[in-house]
């Protein structure tokens, strides 16, 4: 008999391979399930057969009670769902799946956060480009604001995805979907002065020969984790008083690029968008840049 822990195996695997989701994607359903396995056994349930509309009325009480936002609440029992729909489709759980009739809580809308120029700036002047993990860092920071892509996108380039005579760089998307983005002139210098000088002699480091674009103080292929620590340091080294990750400096792309008169089909299409509602988002405005289309607009300004 196939045990509970190999049913979840399957399944992210089935994530993996048909779905094509991202580690990041997967390793997010994996704790979704586990933390619900650990209810199931606090509540002597055995089985995800014998999970009931009921309990899970009652594991979403209990998601209440430990005060969990609602976008987290939201992506647990969508996660859930999607797992009883795989137990459904391989007759694990025959015609049950009692997260169906579970409505997800409302989303809250949060306008993305996103840097203003100065702190851009302050940002950008940290790294010491005379070592090759500041050549990396600074080529880090440029690529990523500059084109707007994700990190795990960002840690899949290889050195043939990057064409710097003509400014375009090939991404891989999520889903195996590929798009070409340009790149500005400041993250062509930046990416040029790493590959020429930092990237080799990190690849000193090791002996194994790698194609991965940025590679980390061993010469080994960047992380996605590898991104944000670096992210946390130059914050850090910046004195900037906020916290950053990797996807501020795609939402400070889209930010920008907006608030400067980009279409946003355009701009759906350089984030690599299936949805414009997704873009959509991004249409917030700065209080600064309201306030200069004020003064410019209004006749009583």
């Amino acid at each position: 008999m196939v045990s509970e822990s190999q049913h979840v195996v399957d399944f992210l695997n089935y994530l993996m391979i048909e779905k094509n989701c991202s580690p990041y994607t997967i390793e997010h359903y994996e704790k979704d399930i586990n933390d619900f396995t650990s209810f199931l056994k606090q509540q002597a349930i055995e089985g995800f057969a014998a999970v009931s509309y009921v309990l899970v009325r009652q594991y979403l009480v209990t998601l209440h009670e430990k005060k969990y936002a609602r976008n987290t609440v939201a992506r647990k029992i969508s996660a859930l769902r999607s797992f009883y729909r795989f137990l459904n489709r391989e007759k694990i759980v025959e015609e049950h799946n009692p997260f169906a009739m579970a409505s997800l809580p409302k989303k809250a809308r949060m306008l993305p956060q996103f840097l203003y120029e100065k702190e851009l700036e302050r940002l950008f002047n940290v790294s010491d480009v005379t070592t090759p993990m500041g050549q990396r860092n600074q080529a880090i920071l440029e690529i990523l604001y500059g084109t707007g892509m994700r990190v795990s996108e960002l840690c899949k380039m290889q050195l043939k995805d990057l064409d710097l005579n003509v400014e375009i760089a090939l991404v891989k998307g999520k889903g195996k979907k590929e798009r070409y983005v340009p790149i500005g002139s400041f993250a062509r210098e930046s990416l040029a002065k790493y590959i020429q000088n930092g990237r080799n002699l990190l690849l000193e480091k090791t002996e194994k020969k790698s194609h991965a674009l940025f590679l980390n103080y061993k010469g080994e292929p960047l992380t996605a984790r590898g991104v944000r620590t670096i992210l946390n340091k130059l914050i850090e080294e910046s004195s900037l008083t906020i916290h950053i990750s990797p996807h501020v400096l795609r939402h400070t792309f889209a930010t920008h690029m907006l608030n400067e008169g980009a279409d946003l089909r355009a701009v759906q299409e350089l984030l690599g968008h299936s949805n414009l509602s997704s873009t959509q988002v991004y249409t917030h405005v700065s209080k600064s840049h309201l306030k200069k289309i004020y003064n410019n607009a209004h006749p009583r300004a």
